[in-house]
């Protein structure tokens, strides 16, 4: 996000791990697995941009080959340089995630450790994860339920069927207090011989601490075969259709402030409440455009907390959205918007409207307006409403 002039932009107390040194031998390709190309873009870049999705900024750390330090630079620079560290990976998984610990900036509070080759993950499981761990206290992995039958066997001859009820496939990336991660890695390490771990789960319940489970998700499957790699470009493809996206904003009039809607200043109307300038209509442009791009709502993402938004007028909001759709791989198709009230009334300044919207989103937006007869808070004089829809479609 653009910083207001003057104040130093915060650091993240968040830091995602995402582990990019394995060989990937059984994929089949030529170099680390992490390298390979999946509809246009290297698995690393796809997880990378899952992380930065994020509501909750964070510093992203990528543990990568000493071969292919110099590509993961270059990927990090180009994605997001402010926040992307690369360092070198260890001959073990353990080893490497050591490193992205060691790697951590002084702030962060919350670990997030992540498999490059689970390249398709949302966003929303990185900050389902984050809450929890900030909620929690303790280790947080997500998982989804196990669905086949499960045998126990000796050899090829079947000893029994397994209850399934409390088995669960684990994911990542997994959660965990960076203080406590950082003891348990080095408990893992302190003896004779470092016991090694199959995930981050084990060590960090091996040290004595709490792991709990929240639901994961499908597309965060794990690329290891050619199977995997093509099933992941499916889902790309499959990804790339035209999205729809609805918002819709209510502001209470409040004589004491100026009117702006549609990024316009309306002298002698009565203004909007609000922790910004009240631009319902510029506040429902936002939320049609991320909700068409997959990536949450306004409130979300410029909570009334955040005091960089108090004040802002709908313009601001509007850049910080098309950044974070464009962010995501999308082109925004066009937008239609509706206002719902007793006053203003557009008259002459559609256009006027239309014109100024149409420059601030980068495409085209139709402006329309209506009254309810009387009827509810809009019908009463109380305030307005606002209804937007945006069309975007996937431009990677």
């Amino acid at each position: 996000m653009t910083e207001p002039e003057g104040r130093l932009p915060e650091r993240p107390t968040v830091a995602v791990i995402i582990v990019a040194a394995g060989s990937g031998a059984r994929l089949g390709e030529n170099g680390p697995k992490a390298f390979v190309p999946l509809r246009g873009k290297t698995i690393l870049e796809h997880s990378i941009e899952g992380a930065l999705g994020a509501i909750e900024e964070a510093q992203v750390v990528i543990v990568a080959p000493a071969s292919h330090l110099a590509q993961a630079t270059s990927i990090g620079q180009r994605l997001a340089p402010q926040y992307v560290t690369v360092v070198a990976g260890g001959d073990t998984r353990q080893k490497s995630v050591a490193a992205g610990l060691a790697a951590l900036e002084p702030g962060i509070l919350t670990v997030l450790v992540h498999d490059a080759a689970r390249a398709l993950t949302p966003f929303e499981l990185f900050d389902r994860i984050t809450r929890e761990v900030t909620r929690t206290g303790g280790g947080v992995i997500p998982a989804l339920p196990v669905s086949d039958t499960i045998k126990r066997v000796d050899a090829a001859t079947v000893v029994e069927t397994v209850d399934r009820s409390d088995l669960v496939h684990v994911q990542t990336p997994q959660g965990f207090p960076r203080q406590h991660l950082v003891e348990a890695y080095a408990a893992a390490t302190s003896g004779a011989v470092p016991v090694e771990y199959t995930d981050d789960a084990a060590l960090f319940s091996a040290a004595g601490h709490t792991v709990t489970v929240v639901d994961g998700e499908a597309r965060a499957f794990k690329i290891t075969t050619p199977w995997d790699l093509r099933r992941a470009e499916k889902l790309l493809t499959l990804g790339a259709s035209t999205r729809t996206g609805f918002g819709v904003d209510v502001h209470a009039y409040d004589a004491a402030e100026p009117l702006w809607l549609g990024g316009l200043y309306w002298p002698d109307e009565v203004g909007l409440a609000g922790h910004s300038d009240g631009d319902a209509m510029c506040h429902a442009i936002c939320d049609a455009l991320l909700s068409a791009a997959g990536l949450g709502d306004l409130g979300g993402r410029f909570g009334t907390d955040d005091p960089r938004f108090e004040g802002a007028h709908g313009d601001v909001f509007i850049a910080e959205t098309i950044a974070l759709v464009n962010g995501a791989g999308y082109a925004v198709g066009n937008v239609s918007v509706q206002l719902v009230a007793k006053h203003p009334r557009l008259g002459e300044r559609r256009m006027e409207l239309e014109s100024h919207l149409t420059s601030l989103v980068g495409a085209p937006v139709t402006v329309s307006a209506t009254t309810t007869d009387g009827l509810g808070f809009t019908g009463r004089g109380e305030g307005v409403a606002v209804m937007a829809t945006a069309l975007v479609h996937a431009d990677r």
